[in-house]
């Protein structure tokens, strides 16, 4: 019997590398100066915070003045949409499946008099180009898709989606929060103008992220105002362990990603199979458009909260972590076609790192006799 964690939710955060730790610690206790203070103790901290900005901008393929720290995506999102000059142009388009810091922004700049376009999709969760096409007009200023679903793990042509908001004249944002550290990003090959990052996605540490900006947008309106850091866009004083790990987790993303995913995506598949040999089972979103650590799956007729709570020391999810403790219907699962039973029924299994195949074989015994005890 085993009575440790079986971590199976990686989409919602991930643990801290211990390569990040030991990378960070001395930023707390020997190496602790302030930046921007004017001795040679805070000259070398800001030296570290250039190291790490440099092996994040390696990671997505920018310069690293082109990249704003924050306290993570949320942030990072907040400060471009609500950041953006938009000028006389008053409409913004976004998917219907985003997270919901995107959504809020948009419900938030239509409390600002903006009109805002919430994108359908299809049943496999996939944005239909030709509807984005004909959404855009010329009072589009913005258009918001993120590059990997939270939940369900269904990519979008991001390049194609840019291209046409391109042709409109209009501001790309991708929410890349799942994607950073995972997959291959290329912000310019991908023509993206905004992209948030988050560190604990990718085995770095909570509180910590960035905002990539193209610079054709020019200075954003910063959401905080104070001692003009990080050229009065964001003003604070920086976080310089986290920042640091930050670094440290992109320069590792980097080095190992290739691998390391053939081996996540193998276990993935293994325990997706075996759970849909389970009778009234089945995955939601696309099969092949998708993340190579992540499937969402429905097991008809049971409650996903009721089997969360019967896998007791195994992690999992029900959807986004910022919403599942709602115990209602998954928005996206809802956007996608899904009736409340089906969507209610889902789980998502989401694996990184550390995760071995003794989890997945410990994971599948388990969910097959719960599954068998509850249907009884």
């Amino acid at each position: 019997m085993q009575s440790s964690i079986v971590y199976l939710d990686y989409n919602a955060t991930t643990p801290v590398d211990d390569r990040v730790l030991e990378r960070m610690l001395p930023f707390f206790k020997q190496q602790y100066a302030n930046p921007s203070s004017p001795h040679l103790f805070a000259l070398q901290a800001q030296e570290e915070i250039d190291f790490a900005q440099q092996d994040l901008a390696h990671l997505i393929n920018c310069r690293a003045s082109e990249l704003t720290f924050t306290s993570g995506a949320t942030e990072a999102i907040n400060m471009a949409i609500k950041g953006l000059t938009y000028g006389h142009r008053k409409h913004i388009i976004c998917a219907s499946t985003e997270h919901n810091a995107v959504l809020e922004c948009c419900r938030y700049m239509e409390t600002k008099g903006y009109t805002v376009t919430y994108l359908p999709v299809d049943k496999d969760g996939i944005i239909d180009l030709k509807t984005l096409e004909d959404s855009i007009t010329t009072d589009t200023a913005l258009v918001c898709v993120m590059l990997v679903n939270n939940e369900t793990g269904v990519m979008q042509d991001i390049p194609s989606i840019a291209t046409l908001t391109h042709q409109a004249g209009a501001w790309f944002l991708c929410d890349a929060t799942q994607a950073v550290g995972k997959i291959p990003i290329d912000v310019k090959q991908m023509q993206i103008d905004f992209m948030p990052i988050s560190a604990h996605k990718f085995y770095g540490p909570k509180g910590i992220g960035a905002l990539y900006t193209n610079p054709a947008i020019g200075s954003l309106e910063p959401l905080l105002h104070g001692g003009q850091q990080q050229k009065g866009m964001r003003s604070g004083t920086l976080n310089v362990p986290g920042i640091v790990g930050l670094g440290t987790a992109a320069a590792i993303a980097k080095q190992e990603m290739a691998n390391q995913n053939k081996l996540i995506l193998t276990l993935r598949d293994a325990l997706e199979k075996s759970i849909l040999e389970i009778d009234e089972t089945f995955v939601n979103g696309h099969l092949d458009k998708r993340i190579f650590n992540t499937t969402n799956i429905s097991l008809r007729g049971l409650h996903s909260q009721e089997m969360i709570l019967a896998l007791g020391n195994i992690a999992v999810s029900s959807g986004s972590a910022c919403s599942s403790v709602t115990n209602r219907p998954s928005p996206v699962l809802r956007a996608m076609g899904l009736k409340n039973e089906d969507n209610l029924s889902a789980i998502r299994f989401s694996l990184g790192r550390f995760t071995t195949d003794h989890d997945i074989d410990y994971t599948l015994d388990r969910i097959k006799k719960i599954v068998t005890k509850l249907r009884g």
